[in-house]
């Protein structure tokens, strides 16, 4: 049977857990067991965005079956790992693991195309339009990378780590026509407790000339001055009190007053506003509709840097880079994060209703698995 956990697309609060019949395969078909997957803010944050960067699309789920009652249900993604267990794809045997990009559910049916040395494509019709960096599964057997101690970073830190690695590389503007950080000497990071924060802090920190700042909630405030990656930490409220610019913002809290506050107080001293998830989705929406002060926020699509990287550096060139800031910021990560595992469907159920709710603890690592 598939079990799987399920959201209302327009009430990120609200969600099931359905059990269903598995489908039988088709020829090219394989299926495999989902073994474990992380949950963290970036998952609230791919349900938040689930309509306008299509989320959903991913995973569709069945209509008109006995759970259709009438609203808008979907999947949310996840990253984690995942065993082959029956195989009508000569090419992807039954045992392979691999990872990548998966539903919060025990079994996933993918459709194996373009496989290479390291992986494949899932070429299912209803993930063609979808980018390529959350299409395609690594072979774990064939990954050069891959190192086992570290399998549990890279179910939480990886693919925001990826996030974080573009945010800095475009802020950065290496090897473009731009000034370095859009010629700022601040750069201030909302959500600055959220590990994509975090990494984008990391990697930041190792540049010179800017002083990077992280925007935090008071609770969170001794964690993040803790970590040492940030310059400095202003809590929010306190906006007023960022130091002098010109500054670049990377927001990646989603929350209007935030913004409001972070513009107002650089005004046109604020070169770029980059805008990147919403873990403040749930915060009561600030009345104020008037324009920001300063420049339009751009939204941020990390792949559509990777796939730009990728081209200009070739993957070999690409992997190696972000391979080694991959490393060093996962061994520096045991330093501030511990990791916890739920299992059960109702359990992890229990516990995407937490997070969605803005219960997150920022130095845990949550590992799941559905049975």
């Amino acid at each position: 049977m598939e079990t799987v956990i399920e959201v209302v697309r327009n009430d990120v609060a609200t969600s099931r857990v359905a059990v269903r019949p598995e489908v039988s395969l088709a020829l090219g078909q394989v299926r495999f067991a989902v073994e474990n997957f992380a949950l963290t803010s970036n998952n609230i944050t791919y349900a938040v965005f689930g309509e306008a960067m299509r989320y959903w699309d991913f995973f569709p789920v069945p209509l008109g079956d006995e759970f259709d009652d009438g609203r808008a249900w979907g999947r949310v993604p996840v990253w984690g790992f995942a065993l082959a267990t029956e195989s009508h794809c000569d090419e992807v045997p039954v045992g392979t693991r691999v990872y990548g990009y998966l539903p919060m559910a025990n079994t996933l049916v993918m459709t194996p195309g373009k496989v290479d040395n390291t992986g494949f494509i899932d070429i299912a019709a209803h993930r063609a339009p979808m980018a390529t960096a959350y299409n395609r599964y690594v072979m774990v057997d064939r990954d050069e990378a891959f190192l086992g101690e570290l399998e549990n970073h890279q179910m939480v830190l990886w693919p925001l780590f990826m996030t974080s690695f573009m945010i800095d590389d475009f802020i950065a503007s290496e090897g473009t026509d731009r000034p370095e950080f859009f010629g700022a000497s601040v750069a201030v990071i909302s959500s600055a407790s959220s590990k994509t924060s975090i990494g984008a802090a990391f990697l930041m920190k190792r540049r010179t000339g800017v002083t990077v700042v992280g925007l935090t909630s008071p609770s969170n405030r001794a964690f993040v001055e803790g970590l040492g990656c940030y310059d400095r930490v202003v809590t929010y409220g306190q906006e007023a009190t960022l130091p002098d610019g010109p500054a670049v913002y990377v927001d990646i809290a989603g929350d209007r007053a935030v913004n409001r506050g972070v513009h107002g107080r650089y005004d046109n001293e604020l070169l770029y506003s980059m805008v990147v998830g919403g873990t403040h989705w749930n915060v009561e929406s600030d009345e104020d509709r008037s324009p920001l002060a300063g420049p339009k926020p751009e939204f941020f699509f990390a792949p559509s840097q990777i796939a730009l990287r990728s081209k200009q550096w070739g993957k070999a060139g690409l992997d190696a880079r972000v391979g080694e800031a991959w490393r060093e910021f996962a061994r520096w990560s045991d330093e501030w994060l511990e990791f916890a595992s739920t299992a059960g469907s109702g359990d992890v159920k229990g516990l995407f209703d937490q997070m969605s709710s803005g219960s997150v603890d920022p130095r845990r690592g949550q590992i799941c698995r559905v049975v």
